[in-house]
């Protein structure tokens, strides 16, 4: 399916979306709730203020996103990677600091 110069709100659920491409995409405020999301492709989008909720993103690419305001939480963050590094490594690299701040 495909979707060019769309400019009604999202809200989607209980779909695979897998292999997904979003390009110059603004999903701000979108919903996406228990979506299969793995190896989605989003490229320069707006995704400030989006609610995602039981959705695999493994294998997904962001690039060139607007993450504004990105709370992460209970997510298996296994593999991602910010910028090449490994986000485990930044936490750790964290919690060390915080650690001797303490």
């Amino acid at each position: 399916m495909k979707l060019h110069r769309v400019t009604e709100q999202l809200d989607v659920n209980d779909a695979d979306l897998s292999a997904s491409r979003f390009n110059n995409a603004n999903l701000s405020g979108c919903t996406f709730n228990q979506i299969e999301f793995s190896g989605i492709r989003i490229n320069n989008s707006n995704m400030s203020g989006i609610l995602v909720h039981d959705v695999n993103l493994s294998g997904a690419v962001l690039r060139d996103a607007n993450l504004s305001g990105l709370h992460i939480t209970d997510c298996n963050l296994k593999g991602v990677l910010l910028d090449g590094i490994p986000l485990q490594d930044l936490q750790d690299a964290y919690r060390r600091e915080k650690a001797r701040e303490g």
